[in-house]
């Protein structure tokens, strides 16, 4: 009896260490693991998740917008090994304008080129489009790439969350109509058609016209119907939009000379790891580059390309239209607008 007892303790011991030792193998299993396996871990993750992004904007498939557009989808697909790609729609596919960055901000869309009227947001955007502040492309360059233009974009990305990644130079506007404008006074009762953007009204109001908000995409229907008399724009959206077919002078303006930005929202910017985020800034770069190439070799040809479409180039008295657009400047910007104003003048 006494032997039975002491096999049975002995079994019964060997059965509690056992129990004991598996325990701790699955403990030791469990063990959290170390922060340089949890890092690895989180990076190999990072570098495994791919990034579609939706850039939509106005311009068609001849524009140089959209073939800068196209050549930085390239780049940054190229330079993220797959990891990024940039799906381009040109032609207003996602709505117009104020649609895309609404949509941006929305989250429905991821990227848009979008100029003056991101001043709905950010006031200071607006300047950029104060029509004869900028002289001519050096002007334009010094002001963009400096400190005016740095504190533009922070207040895009602050009140817009939009960021912007690199801009086009824009041709410079000008004027269109069946009738030659050789003067403000020539412009007295116009209906004109310009984009949503607040100085544009409050500019051509004071030259004498009657300037009417309008989506792009309905512009030449509104000119065909006679809806409105004119519009303005670079001779790069002239062309591509047709208006050649609908009006008959390009009035020498020369109005505004500007840029316009392509821009990413800003919450999907964030959501992107550093090492994307300088790939982005590495394709940007050199598709601004391409793209101001072919804007250099597209303005030379749009005059002659316009003039066998039919259209005639009006010169015009530009001092005439500066000097009434700028006294009326100074009742239409805010303090804060003309003071940036006078600064983007006073840059060389």
């Amino acid at each position: 009896m006494k032997n039975s007892f002491t096999k049975f303790l002995a079994l019964f011991l060997v059965l509690i260490l056992s129990v004991v030792a598996l325990a701790a193998c699955g403990a030791k299993e469990e063990a959290p693991s170390s922060d340089s396996e949890s890092n690895t871990k989180e990076e190999a993750k990072a570098e495994e998740e791919k990034f579609v992004f939706k850039l939509g904007h106005a311009a068609d498939e001849e524009n140089t917008w959209h073939k800068g557009a196209i050549k930085f989808a390239e780049l940054v697909n190229e330079k993220s090994n797959g990891r990024i790609e940039v799906k381009v729609y040109p032609n207003e596919q996602l709505g117009n304008e104020m649609d895309n960055i609404t949509g941006v901000q929305a989250g429905t869309a991821d990227m848009v080129i979008s100029g003056e009227t991101l001043q709905n947001w950010a006031p200071k955007v607006g300047v950029m489009a104060a029509p004869y502040v900028i002289r001519d492309s050096e002007h334009l360059r010094n002001v963009v790439d400096g400190e005016i233009g740095q504190e533009i974009e922070k207040e895009i990305i602050d009140k817009a969350s939009l960021r912007p990644l690199f801009w086009y130079e824009r041709g410079p506007r000008y004027l269109t109509s069946n009738r030659p404008i050789k003067t403000p006074e020539d412009l007295k009762g116009m209906i004109l058609r310009v984009p949503n953007v607040p100085i544009f009204v409050k500019s051509w109001e004071a030259l004498g016209a009657k300037p009417t908000p309008m989506a792009f995409s309905e512009v030449f229907t509104g000119l065909q119907q006679g809806t409105v008399e004119g519009q303005e724009n670079p001779l790069a959206l002239i062309n591509s939009a047709g208006f050649y077919e609908v009006q008959k002078n390009v009035n020498k303006t020369a109005h505004v000379r500007s840029w316009i930005y392509v821009l990413i929202g800003e919450k999907q910017w964030q959501k992107l790891p550093e090492d994307l985020k300088a790939v982005v800034k590495e394709a940007a770069k050199e598709a601004q580059e391409y793209e101001h190439k072919l804007f250099l070799e597209d303005e030379e040809k749009l005059t002659k390309l316009l003039q066998e479409r039919g259209m005639t180039f009006v010169d015009v008295d530009q001092e005439a239209f500066k000097t009434k657009v700028e006294t009326a400047l100074k009742d239409t910007l805010t303090e804060e607008q003309f003071d940036l104003y006078q600064r983007i003048k006073e840059v060389k």
